[in-house]
């Protein structure tokens, strides 16, 4: 019988009829609690293995599996975590978790069944989509970790994929006219939204009308709608009060004779309700129409890629449009959009002229 430290606490490892066991004696791993556990715990316990009555009376907790956990794991986070963030929890469990790992006793995972089970996840869904899935894995296996129900997270030694970059092909400003120009009704208004603020596209969907100060010329931005579900905004950072363009007005104009009677969200469905998420607006129009148009297909998102590029290209002030992105800082824009910074026609290094 072996004592060992488990993430600070005392756990000992014996074998009973050729079975290993291990278990946590919920003791804190000091030189006082060693003592105790080598002159009193483990005796009495080799003791009563012995005489068979450890096992006879030792109520033994049964192992959860992995889908009983995380009921549990999903309800110790369900107070501080958002609507939109418990709906893809839930949306990932039931897609991509739960049909390999559901059944299985959540102390019997294995490196290598993670490992086997990221390349499959990876046959349906991008590294980046992984890393979110592969999130809500590691927290149930981690609340596991604190309950001792497991005594390794095995994620610990299990690589995630390498992500390939994400590849920015904004639209032209020619494309962009295009769009606008064939586009139609909610649609056309909706682009442009998306176009000359760069907003993201939650966030255009959560847009009420009591958001947009046409006076000011300010939209206030403190909601986003994702899969049905309206929540605050992706960072603090992204409740913001963003520039109200001129060249949007006439778009939002248009938007207000449809739907601002309803003094309720600036997009409406046929029912007057929210729209449900931009994908609705991604499968019923934008892939059609960009197919119309023979335009590359881009995900809609790239709407806002093509603001911050159209304007950093442009020489608009760099922290101005960190503040229509919503970005934590002028860094996080850079380091995105830094190669569209356009400086061609600037002499370099001029102040060496005066070493000649």
């Amino acid at each position: 019988m072996t004592l060992t430290n488990r993430e600070g606490k005392l756990w000992i490892t014996f074998y009973y009829q050729s079975k290993r066991y291990r278990k946590s004696l919920g003791l804190d791993d000091t030189k006082a609690n060693r003592k105790l556990a080598l002159n009193t715990i483990i005796p009495e316990i080799q003791y009563k293995l012995n005489s068979g009555e450890f096992f006879n009376n030792t109520n033994e907790k049964k192992v959860p599996t992995v889908g009983e956990f995380a009921k549990v794991s999903l309800e110790l986070h369900k107070s501080y975590r958002k609507q939109s963030t418990i709906y893809d929890y839930l949306s990932s469990l039931k897609n991509h978790i739960l049909p390999y790992f559901e059944n299985t006793p959540i102390n019997q995972i294995k490196p290598s069944d993670l490992a086997l089970w990221q390349n499959k996840v990876l046959e349906r869904v991008s590294a980046g989509r992984l890393k979110n899935i592969r999130i809500v894995l590691n927290t149930i296996l981690e609340d596991a970790l604190n309950d001792e129900i497991i005594t390794k997270n095995p994620f610990s030694s299990v690589k995630l994929p390498k992500r390939n970059p994400i590849i920015i092909h904004p639209f032209t400003l020619d494309e962009i006219k295009a769009i606008l120009g064939r586009a139609e009704g909610m649609h056309q208004s909706f682009y442009a939204v998306g176009f000359f603020t760069g907003m993201r596209t939650g966030e255009i969907v959560g847009l009420k009308w009591e958001d947009i100060d046409f006076e000011r010329k300010e939209i206030h931005i403190s909601r986003s709608i994702r899969m049905g579900v309206e929540s605050s905004p992706k960072t603090s950072n992204s409740i913001r009060t963003i520039d109200l363009l001129d060249s949007l007005v006439p778009y939002l104009k248009k938007q207000f004779y449809r739907t601002g009677a309803k003094q309720s969200y600036v997009f409406l469905t046929q029912n007057d309700t929210h729209i449900f998420d931009a994908k609705n607006i991604r499968d019923f129009d934008w892939t059609k129409l960009l197919k119309k148009l023979d335009l590359t297909y881009r995900p809609i998102y790239h709407m806002r890629h093509s603001f911050a590029s159209m304007m950093i290209e442009n020489g608009e002030d760099i922290l101005w449009v960190s503040n229509m992105l919503g970005h934590k800082s002028s860094k996080t824009t850079l380091d995105r959009y830094a190669k569209f910074t356009s400086q061609k026609s600037k002499k370099r290094a001029t102040f060496l002229q005066s070493f000649f």
